[in-house]
């Protein structure tokens, strides 16, 4: 059958939506209702004139509708899928036509255009860096570099973040996970509406009513899910300039997980789809899930996948490994609350949870990861959460009665800017503090892009709908943000540098290569003996560096690490390393007089070590000096 130079026969029903076989033809596939007339309307970019094509019923598999298209130009052209209740975007469009300015619907109609850009991967690979040897690194695509100070070029762009790659090396991000990148609406009314044909109906509605709308500055809502965002590319082409993105943090070892919010409305198999889609088709190296009704077995078990991780609530490992069996490449990965809450409350200052506190350091399970944070994209930002004890979100229109009312956080005796530089002094330290139990954890850290040099939000724990100088960055730095960030710089390198701080398998606590030392043992105010009273707020924690080699000759170095949130200084027993070696000191987050002052806290005899109040204190071992004859 030929129409206007287009000649139709019969398609395959896979994959879903516009699939572009060769400049001018196409394959279309679509999820249609039994009754009455369906197809697509086909529209010139240029022109505005419109094809309209009814799928025949001989082409029909249950209720799948397909054809094959010659005479159609997909560079030229968007299309929109109907029925008898009206027109549709597909919903699995590679493209997404009339949204392309952020923050203002230049069309009224969405449509959809088929995925026609050229791109050389060249010898792209994915870097597949082990869980345990992580860092991840969680950003908004327009946040990370909207704000002036962020001196790109392209500022809240794809390309803008690629200006930052040198930044996110020296700091040695290992993935980055970029909240939803996918195409969605950002404008929306005080209630949400989870249809996208029923949101772009009551746009149309609105906007003629001349109503103002609100930003969705997050994304998590349904959307395009198979389209970058094309007001997050600088250029015309956002399906290259992600690529582009993509290829360039793969070349600096840098992997890319993409973050996807699925309402419980979305069918399970197209949430498979979708991630199979980013997987293939931007060669994206993980996916962090959230919704409801998230299929993670049928994701864990599919062989595409394998490689990739998958970040989610939880996992039912007895269905996916059977008889206790462990993967040889762990590629799931727990992501909970559980690690922010302990350590929040240990770094206050609560009682009883020092058990806790050891329980979330040593979390390593054999068949999934974890993923550790102490802030994450909603709640205080790590600044926030030493300066705030309440939360302040009256810019966001709801009376304050939005966002997460227990925080778990301290403020230092003032709420909010000071100029005590007591408490400002106390508060670089607790962020300190944090980072450091967030980087001496064995589970995998993630650190919000901003925490590193002490961003804040001014309070605010649920800024949703701002997009404005809350949520951008500033990259202008203090004093004490560069004071942050090189110190932050220190330990995500000393990390790296040393495996027995980040094994791949959980530790035993035994002696089990007969050296003489457990690869972990804990310690207290005595040496291999703690105090789990409900008053006691320090411990020491030692690693057996005889565990883990940096390389195939050497092995690692024993460390000694002392958090004590106590109000008070404390002594803390030192365990005896070998004859021929001694403690030194590498990190201490209360230490600002240089290591001379921090080597001062071993005492002579190396039996004890002070550690100063509200404090992580780092020791490894080194060489012991010869004696002079």
């Amino acid at each position: 059958m030929k129409k206007s130079g287009v000649s139709v026969s019969d398609g395959r029903p896979y994959p879903l939506g516009m699939t572009v076989i060769s400049d001018r033809e196409v394959n279309l596939s679509a999820v249609m209702r039994r009754k009455g007339e369906c197809g697509v309307i086909f529209t010139s970019r240029e022109e505005g004139r419109q094809l309209r094509l009814p799928f025949r019923e001989v082409n029909r598999i249950g209720n799948l509708c397909c054809m094959k298209l010659s005479g159609i130009r997909a560079k030229d052209d968007t299309y929109r899928f109907y029925d008898e209740d009206g027109e549709w975007v597909d919903p699995y469009a590679r493209r997404i036509y009339g949204n392309e300015t952020w923050g203002e619907q230049i069309s009224l109609q969405l449509s959809g255009g088929g995925a026609v850009s050229e791109f050389d991967w060249g010898e792209d690979a994915p870097p597949l860096t082990p869980l345990c040897d992580s860092l991840l690194y969680q950003i908004h695509v327009r946040g990370f570099t909207m704000h002036p100070s962020s001196r790109v070029k392209q500022r809240g762009t794809f390309a803008g973040v690629m200006e930052k790659i040198p930044y996110l090396k020296t700091l040695g991000v290992t993935a980055l996970e970029l909240m939803p990148v996918y195409e969605f609406a950002e404008l929306e009314w005080e209630k949400p509406i989870l249809s996208l044909q029923e949101e772009e109906k009551k746009y149309r509605d609105r906007q003629a009513e001349d109503e103002k709308p609100r930003i969705n500055y997050w994304g998590f809502k349904e959307g395009y899910y198979f389209a970058p965002k094309a007001s997050y590319s600088a250029s015309a082409d956002p399906i290259r300039e992600f690529k582009q993105l993509v290829k360039q943090l793969h070349e600096n070892g840098i992997e890319v997980i993409l973050q996807f919010f699925f309402p419980r409305t979305i069918r399970q198999s197209f949430i498979l789809d979708v991630v199979k889609f980013w997987v293939e088709e931007y060669h994206i190296d993980g996916v962090h899930l959230l919704g409801e009704r998230i299929p993670t077995t049928l994701l864990a078990t599919e062989p595409m996948l394998s490689d990739t991780k998958i970040l989610c609530g939880d996992f039912s490992c007895g269905d996916i490994y059977p008889e206790q069996t462990v993967p040889a490449m762990k590629n799931l990965a727990r992501f909970s609350d559980d690690f922010l809450y302990d350590m929040r409350r240990f770094l206050k200052g609560d009682e009883d949870m020092v058990g806790r506190v050891l329980y979330q350091l040593k979390k390593n399970p054999a068949q999934t990861g974890v993923i550790n944070f102490i802030t994450n994209y909603e709640g205080f930002t790590l600044a926030d959460l030493v300066s705030y004890e309440r939360k302040h979100n009256e810019e966001n229109g709801e009376e304050n009665r939005d966002g997460i009312a227990y925080n778990a956080s301290w403020n230092c005796g003032e709420e909010g800017p000071t100029k005590k530089r007591s408490i400002r002094k106390l508060r670089e330290k607790q962020m300190r503090n944090a980072m450091l139990l967030l980087l001496t954890a064995q589970g995998t850290p993630l650190i919000v892009a901003g925490d590193e040099f002490g961003f804040s939000r001014g309070g605010n724990n649920n800024p949703w709908c701002q997009d404005n100088e809350i949520n951008w960055l500033n990259w202008n730095l203090n004093a004490e943000g560069k004071r942050m960030l090189e110190f932050v710089t220190r330990a995500v390198a000393m990390r790296r540098a040393h495996p027995v701080l980040h094994r791949p398998d959980e530790l035993t606590m035994m002696d089990y290569i007969a050296c003489g030392y457990p690869d972990l043992s804990y310690h207290g105010r005595e040496a291999w003996k703690i105090s789990y009273d409900r008053i006691c707020r320090e411990v020491g924690v030692m690693y057996c560096g005889r565990y883990a080699k940096p390389n195939r000759q050497t092995e690692d170095d024993f460390f000694y690490i002392a958090y004590n949130m106590h109000w008070e200084e404390t002594e803390m027993a030192l365990p005896a390393l070998p004859g021929t070696l001694r403690w030194e000191v590498v990190l201490d987050s209360a230490g600002e007089g240089g290591k001379k002052e921090a080597e001062a806290l071993i005492r002579p005899d190396e039996r004890t070590v002070r550690v100063r109040e509200r404090s992580v204190l780092i020791l490894k071992s080194g060489p012991r000096a010869e004696r002079k004859q």
